[in-house]
């Protein structure tokens, strides 16, 4: 199975083209802005680096969120104008998603994933995972890192602010484990979408993932 990836959600932007759990052919550049010009350009570089089937890859997959309103608003406009033309699905996978595929599959089957991206307003957004069930993901919630909720069993942690995501955990008594995982890589974002696609998930659309409301004030 042959997916293209995109991720734009955080600073960095990235496409790769995935098959089986390999990538074929992979460009990314670290970025807080100008995601909307960037993206092209890197799918234009990668494919012609790894040119596609004439009949296009089997999909798209592209990260939805949580995650900046510019870059996720690009990553899936394109995606789903390559999806369009070459006929072929356009698959949402969270970053939570992406995060908790990545964690190694004993890990996965031993302890809830957390996944934690930080709002850049004074909270964090919080994904959860039920151990050994990657259907099992619980909606995204805002939560302030003095008042997070209790975990039911040991927690692996994943995504930018993990680190001081297990650093709380651990200070107040809970099990949690620090994982590699910081932010979505190609395989773990390829691994959900292919998963949607033979339809072990539930069916997500490459449509943003909004958590907070819009930072926007009304005219004077």
């Amino acid at each position: 199975m042959l997916i293209l990836v995109l991720d734009a959600a955080g600073p960095r932007v990235l496409a790769a083209l995935v098959r089986d759990g390999t990538v074929l052919a992979q460009a990314a550049e670290d970025a807080e802005q100008g995601h909307a010009a960037l993206l092209p350009a890197l799918v234009e570089r990668l494919l012609g680096t790894a040119p596609v089937p004439d009949g296009g890859p089997d999909a798209v997959a592209a990260t939805i969120g949580p995650g900046g309103f510019t870059g996720l608003r690009a990553a899936l406009s394109l995606a789903q104008g390559l999806a369009l033309g070459w006929g072929i699905p356009a698959i949402g996978v969270t970053v939570g998603e992406a995060l908790a595929a990545s964690v190694p599959a004993p890990v996965r089957a031993a302890r809830a994933v957390w996944a934690v991206t930080d709002s850049k307003r004074g909270h964090w957004f919080l994904e959860t995972f039920a151990p050994g069930d990657p259907a099992a993901l619980a909606p995204p919630i805002p939560v302030f890192p003095a008042d997070l909720p209790r975990p039911a069993g040991p927690v692996a942690c994943a995504g930018g602010r993990a680190a001081a995501l297990a650093a709380r955990l651990l200070a107040r008594g809970d099990a949690a484990l620090l994982t590699d995982q910081r932010r979505p890589e190609a395989v773990g974002i390829a691994r959900v979408g292919a998963a949607r696609l033979a339809g072990d998930l539930a069916p997500r659309l490459a449509q943003p993932l909004y958590v907070d409301a819009p930072s926007v004030r009304p005219a004077a």
